[in-house]
């Protein structure tokens, strides 16, 4: 059989005087049934770049004003060959610099912290003086402290404990996530840069699609998408400065030292939610073994609040700017899409909860037109 197809017909009647039938015809031909077996065979292979090609659409997106008004400056021929691959160094550059920056200034007091926990270890890490003040637990941990760490190299002994199969699985671990992000990153810069050269010809594609299957509505959708994409990415870059900013103020007031390098590279970390965290506690662990317990504590405590405001109140406020959704949604959208779909989610997920609102308000505003046009609808329903 050269098509098949089935037909699903629903509809009502309206009245005996009419004799009018609503009917809404679904078809699936061979066609369409063999393009979508392609498509999600296609998805199913291309699932390891998923992450890649996310992260990639939603740059592309986001920086699409910024690239037309770049490339507009570069002469002609530059610009048809060259404006894709710089404008994607830019990028990349502004993106990728302030975590590269982070991990590296992380990596430089990691160091130092380890070197200072060694040579405390040669003569013993007796447990702080106010840790017995602790209410509840506090002499409890104080004594088992005291009993395993106190005593020159006790946490070399401990260490040794550890079975060389268990650091060996670490390693692999790490190393298999560590090879993985640079993967992800460095087929999101191949796949920018042809976004940046096809963006264009791909857009005018998509858009004829959707209009093919949606009608003239595809238009206001994709320019609700385009704007949620924009205010989401808006929204982390705000955290990070809102992050940055204040628990600058916060540690300088503490008496941290080297305030600046700790606000950098705090601010610089909660881009991601939950990766602020990290430096707070790295600075605490830092003041702790220096013997500053009150500058400690201080700094984990207004730490993690600025960090929890950022993710949990700046990024959904400012995110909603842009979608329109509740402070609520907002927030779920966030949590939800980073939870599904890791640092892409952040953008996508707003962008989802954004279309759905969308598409449930144009279809109550098409009922409640209905009603109005065919008044004996509602008498029939409300008999």
């Amino acid at each position: 059989m050269d098509r098949t197809w089935i037909e699903v017909g629903i509809g009502r009647n309206r009245g005996a005087n009419s004799g009018t039938r609503r009917a809404m015809n679904i078809k699936v031909t061979a066609r369409w049934f063999y393009g979508a077996l392609i498509i999600v065979l296609c998805m199913w292979m291309l699932q390891s770049f998923l992450h890649a090609l996310l992260a990639a659409s939603v740059t592309a997106i986001a920086s699409w004003p910024l690239y037309r008004r770049f490339a507009a400056r570069l002469p002609s021929r530059v610009r048809r060959s060259a404006a894709a691959p710089i404008f994607t160094c830019l990028i990349t550059g502004f993106v990728l610099a302030p975590l590269l920056f982070a991990f590296l200034a992380l990596l430089t007091e990691a160091r130092e912290l380890l070197l200072q926990i060694a040579a405390a270890d040669d003569k013993g890490i007796a447990a702080p003086h106010w840790l017995k003040d602790v209410p509840l637990a506090g002499s409890w941990v104080a004594d088992r402290w005291q009993s395993a760490l106190a005593h020159p190299g006790a946490l070399s002994v401990w260490a040794q404990r550890i079975e060389p199969a268990t650091l060996l699985r670490w390693a692999q671990s790490l190393g298999y996530f560590m090879g993985r992000q640079l993967f992800i990153i460095g087929f999101t810069i191949l796949v920018l840069v042809f976004l940046y050269q096809q963006g264009e010809s791909l857009a005018e594609g998509f858009r004829r699609i959707l209009r093919h299957g949606i009608g003239e509505r595809a238009e206001g959708y994709l320019d609700v998408a385009a704007r949620a994409v924009r205010a989401s990415v808006n929204s982390m870059l705000v955290v990070g400065l809102f992050d940055g900013f204040a628990t600058g103020g916060a540690y300088a007031i503490v008496g941290v030292p080297h305030v600046a390098l700790w606000a950098a590279i705090t601010g610089s970390l909660a881009l991601v939610p939950f990766l602020g965290y990290v430096a707070v506690i790295a600075l605490t662990l830092q003041l702790a073994l220096k013997g500053a317990a009150t500058a400690a504590l201080l700094s984990f405590v207004l730490g993690c609040v600025i960090v929890f405001c950022g993710d949990k109140i700046v990024r959904p406020v400012v995110a909603r700017e842009g979608t329109g959704l509740g402070f609520v949604w907002a927030l779920m959208g966030c949590l939800g899409g980073f939870e599904v779909l890791g640092p892409e989610g952040l953008v996508i997920g707003p962008v989802l909860l954004t279309l759905t609102r969308e598409l449930w308000q144009q279809r109550v505003h098409d009922l409640a037109r209905s009603d109005v046009t065919d008044p004996r609808s509602a008498g029939c329903q409300s008999a």
